[in-house]
């Protein structure tokens, strides 16, 4: 089933969010109280309002708890961001990740309870993305705009099975380039490794081959 997500927000920040969830094929609603950045978003997101999140009864009527996940992107309006916060925590909300302006804005963030906080000097959109919306993914380095080095927690469908019978870089066109296991790392595994359940697998190669990996193995 897909996600449900909220971006408020639809800044650089907030918009790079929007659009890979879209990518990813996640349901997002996408909120800013500028016209201007709606109308862009309108045709990108799967639905896009113009709304002042500060108000609680706007955050109601869009139906805001009932979204699996929200992330706060607000610009550089802090009291905005701090406000909207507390109001998707009165709400209910599942999960909440919100974008800070520094470290004292990520202090108040987390003391109102945000779930996750992210600097988005230091952390990119996509890669925040692939972290919300895998369970296999640990973590994710861009080396391009098409290729990536992630690593990918093995499933029970790999248990046992040698890289050469799973044959990854046929099927998929990645390369596992290590495994971690435990404290070990193996280092350009040869063919005949075995994997075993909860070995990260640490993939190179273009960003769609890794993702149709990715959405293979969630499906175990």
């Amino acid at each position: 089933m897909k996600k449900e997500f909220a971006v408020i927000g639809l800044g650089r920040f907030g918009g790079s969010i929007c659009r890979e969830l879209i990518a990813q094929g996640m349901e997002v609603l996408a909120i800013d109280i500028d016209e201007e950045r709606v109308n862009e978003y309108s045709e990108i997101a799967t639905y896009a309002v113009i709304a002042d999140t500060t108000d609680e009864a706007v955050l109601k009527n869009l139906g805001i708890r009932n979204f699996e996940h929200v992330i706060v992107a607000i610009g550089d309006n802090i009291q905005a961001s701090i406000l909207t916060t507390i109001i998707l925590k009165e709400l209910g909300v599942e999960r909440i990740t919100v974008k800070a302006q520094n470290d004292y804005h990520e202090k108040v963030l987390r003391k109102i309870g945000a779930d996750q906080v992210v600097h988005p000097e230091r952390d990119m959109g996509v890669r925040i993305v692939t972290n919300l919306v895998s369970n296999n993914v640990l973590d994710y380095l861009e080396l391009s705009n098409e290729y990536s080095i992630v690593e990918l927690i093995a499933g029970i469908k790999m248990d046992g099975k040698t890289l050469l019978e799973l044959d990854i870089r046929a099927k998929y066109g990645v390369n596992i380039v290590a495994i971690k296991r435990n404290e070990e790392i193996l280092v350009s595994p040869q063919a005949e490794e075995k994997i075993k359940k909860g070995d990260v697998l640490v993939v190179i190669g273009a960003y769609q081959d890794i993702n149709r990996l990715e959405k293979k193995m969630s499906e175990e």
